[in-house]
């Protein structure tokens, strides 16, 4: 009997006449609700965290068609409700900004040049450590990389300053040898390598962890037959492990083009006077400095209304991509 034959004779009993699957029995909501109240119990809390912190200031966007003036009234809702409506003047004056753009393209470079040198670099990692026979020196070298994902910008700044700063570790090895000390920290022709050796040393770990995870679902008995068939690692490499890790890839890549107009703030507001405005300034610590600090709130929502939706662009056009690579994305419509 071939497999097409025990398939279709185990499937049989579970479908009608004429090869149509039964319709599932939909159960009340009140049924359901009795059934999985202790699930919903224990969602419930994130689910409120996230509702307040994360779609209750949505409606705050109103400001970005507003000339918003938080004294206006007795109370905050008085503020939104009796600020004067301009429609789309901020983005007019935000589109007219030099500055704007200025941090724009700042922004852009910086996602794509850690986009090329930092995002392939979790994946190799995690196909070293993976290839490791001994699971004590594996676990040992993921929990050392992974360590610095919880340090704060300000202590990993404060390492960087350490080490490659004017009084730091470089700096004074290079004048005992008699050359000239580069002070890294202070350059703004390197500034964007600075920041994403940063990024790579506080979060290669984290990402590493994700696609660790993803290799060990990978069957080894794909592995096993492969080395059996003759093939070599880096044949096993490219057409086992490579095809696994893949939908992990483009899941995480869209999510990153994405994010790709929030490359931070506090990484950048540090570091913003050693290296001057012109290479640190990046949209976030733009609307930090042109709108929070100076109460220009509407101008403020305006920028980020405009980085939100850029950012969901770059989604739909990624996920769209992935479709259309045999990819599920982050969503599928089947």
């Amino acid at each position: 009997m071939t497999v097409r034959e025990v398939t279709a004779e185990a499937g049989s009993d579970q479908t009608r006449p004429g090869g149509v699957a039964p319709r599932r029995r939909r159960l009340p909501l009140r049924t359901r609700l009795r059934r999985d109240w202790q699930l919903l119990a224990m969602v419930a809390p994130g689910f409120v965290i996230l509702l307040i912190f994360s779609y209750l200031p949505i409606l705050g966007n109103v400001i970005a068609f507003q000339d918003y003036n938080p004294y206006v009234g007795s109370n905050p809702l008085d503020a939104f409700v009796q600020s004067n409506w301009i429609g789309f003047g901020q983005f007019q004056l935000l589109f007219a900004d030099p500055a704007f753009w200025h941090a724009f393209r700042n922004t852009l470079a910086i996602t794509a040049f850690q986009l090329v040198f930092f995002f392939p670099l979790p994946i190799l990692l995690a196909i070293v450590l993976h290839s490791l026979l001994s699971s004590r020196l594996r676990g040992f070298i993921q929990t050392v990389v992974y360590l610095p994902h919880f340090f704060s910008w300000v202590l990993v700044v404060s390492f960087f300053v350490a080490m490659f700063g004017g009084a730091g570790l470089l700096a004074q090895t290079m004048r005992e040898a008699g050359m000239e000390p580069w002070n890294v920290m202070t350059n703004p022709d390197t500034f964007i390598i600075l920041v994403t050796a940063e990024a790579v040393w506080k979060d290669v770990g984290w990402g590493t962890i994700v696609f660790l995870a993803a290799l060990s679902t990978i069957d080894q008995n794909l592995y096993e037959a492969a080395a059996a068939d003759g093939a070599g690692r880096w044949r096993r490499l490219w057409h086992i492990t490579l095809p696994g890790l893949r939908p992990v890839i483009v899941l995480l890549l869209i999510l990153r083009l994405g994010d790709a107009l929030s490359v931070g703030f506090e990484q950048f507001l540090l570091q913003r006077d050693a290296v001057g405005r012109q290479a640190s300034e990046v949209l976030d610590t733009f609307v930090y400095h042109f709108s929070i600090a100076t109460g220009n709130y509407g101008y403020g929502a305006a920028a980020g209304l405009f980085k939100a939706a850029v950012g969901l662009c770059l989604i739909l056009a990624a996920n769209k991509v992935a479709h259309m690579l045999g990819e599920r994305g982050i969503y599928s419509r089947s």
